[in-house]
């Protein structure tokens, strides 16, 4: 990411060696695939490229959710079908082989006789793992799997996570001061209920756009009460994702913005009575004495939220980082000073990326 461009891609560097022939035509597919970025959960984002006599005659990436397939995509997309049975196909991920809100992607590729198919990686879903690959086989298609295998695990880790981990994807977010603080006193804050922010307006918007990417956004209860945050998008467009809130003895009342109804909310608490329950928004009993970061965990699992951004604050994010729970921490780091309040998590891990916005400075920290 360049100074000011807000395009920020947070994949691992593609190889620097010459590309194969099959390794070109699979980075195309995973180009094309993040176009699907933050639509098609609980679906991954699958890009796919058909390939005859050496040119691109078809390209797709999966629809949102509930729509078609990337392959589907593909297919559609070309404009003289006989040409099909003498293509390659490529995809990201081994295509599907069951009936969901969608016929199986294998079949499709089958029908059209399509003969050569390239694949990125297996599917872990159960109801895939290595199916998809043997009903192609079984039809007498030439399948190669594992073309850019990293690239292609790196693009799909959010849905890897969600099915071998049996958890979300797990974001950490946090500003700091130059100091190491996340937020001054609260002598030093307004009486009004609003952020403290201590970023830029760029690296504001990033953030947005980061939560239009992502199923879930976590926050804890202090949080709330001090900062009355919104959790959705308002600096740039797209869906706004599930805010899970932490509540433990439902302190947070209906004038805050969490339980305005607008967009999906789960409060998770100790509290069984539903006297304090707010119209529209989903309550969720947990037990916040025992391991609660491994609760939420599940909880997302059951609630099919493969992707979470934890906003804070400092004790949530920490609570994570000490239950190992995370995957990747993306800190903005200010020139500004508070000598003293609230003090920042600490996270050790493999620095991926630094860029500069503007007068703020990102480092990606991942989880390896």
């Amino acid at each position: 990411m360049s100074n000011n461009n807000l395009d920020y891609n947070n994949s691992m560097p593609l190889q620097s060696d010459a590309l194969s022939v099959d390794d070109t035509y699979m980075l195309r597919c995973i180009q094309i695939a993040k176009n699907g970025l933050g639509t098609t959960a609980p679906n991954p984002m699958v890009g796919a490229v058909i390939v005859h006599n050496g040119k691109i005659i078809g390209e797709g990436f999966t629809s949102a959710y509930g729509g078609s397939h990337a392959e589907v995509n593909a297919i559609n997309s070309v404009s003289d079908v006989s040409l099909l049975k003498s293509s390659t196909i490529y995809v990201t991920l081994e295509p599907c082989s069951h009936y969901g809100k969608t016929p199986p992607c294998a079949d499709l590729i089958v029908k059209m006789g399509i003969p050569k198919v390239v694949i990125g990686l297996k599917d872990p879903h159960e109801k895939v793992a290595g199916n998809g690959i043997k009903k192609l086989e079984a039809a007498g298609c030439v399948v190669k799997v594992g073309v850019l295998q990293k690239e292609c695990e790196e693009h799909h880790k959010r849905f890897l996570t969600f099915f071998t981990k049996k958890r979300p994807y797990i974001i950490l977010k946090w500003a700091e001061t130059a100091d190491g603080f996340i937020a001054p006193k609260s002598v030093k804050r307004g009486e009004e209920k609003k952020p403290y922010w201590i970023t830029n307006t760029k690296s504001r918007q990033l953030v947005h756009k980061w939560r239009s990417e992502e199923a879930g956004i976590l926050v804890g209860t202090n949080t709330v009460l001090a900062d009355n945050p919104q959790l959705n998008l308002r600096d740039w467009a797209g869906k706004a994702p599930a805010r899970i809130v932490l509540d433990r003895s439902l302190k947070i009342t209906s004038d805050y913005h969490v339980l305005d109804g607008k967009q999906r909310t789960i409060v998770c608490t100790e509290i069984t009575d539903c006297k304090n329950d707010v119209a529209g928004i989903i309550y969720k009993v947990l037990d916040f004495k025992v391991d609660l970061p491994q609760q939420l965990c599940t909880l997302m699992f059951e609630e099919q939220i493969q992707s979470v951004i934890i906003e804070g604050g400092s004790q949530t994010l920490q609570s994570y980082i000490d239950a190992n729970l995370w995957d990747e921490a993306r800190i903005f780091k200010v020139a500004n000073n508070f000598t003293e309040g609230i003090a920042a998590p600490k996270v050790v891990g493999r620095t991926q990326q630094q860029v500069q916005i503007l007068t703020d400075q990102l480092t990606i920290v991942r989880n390896d």
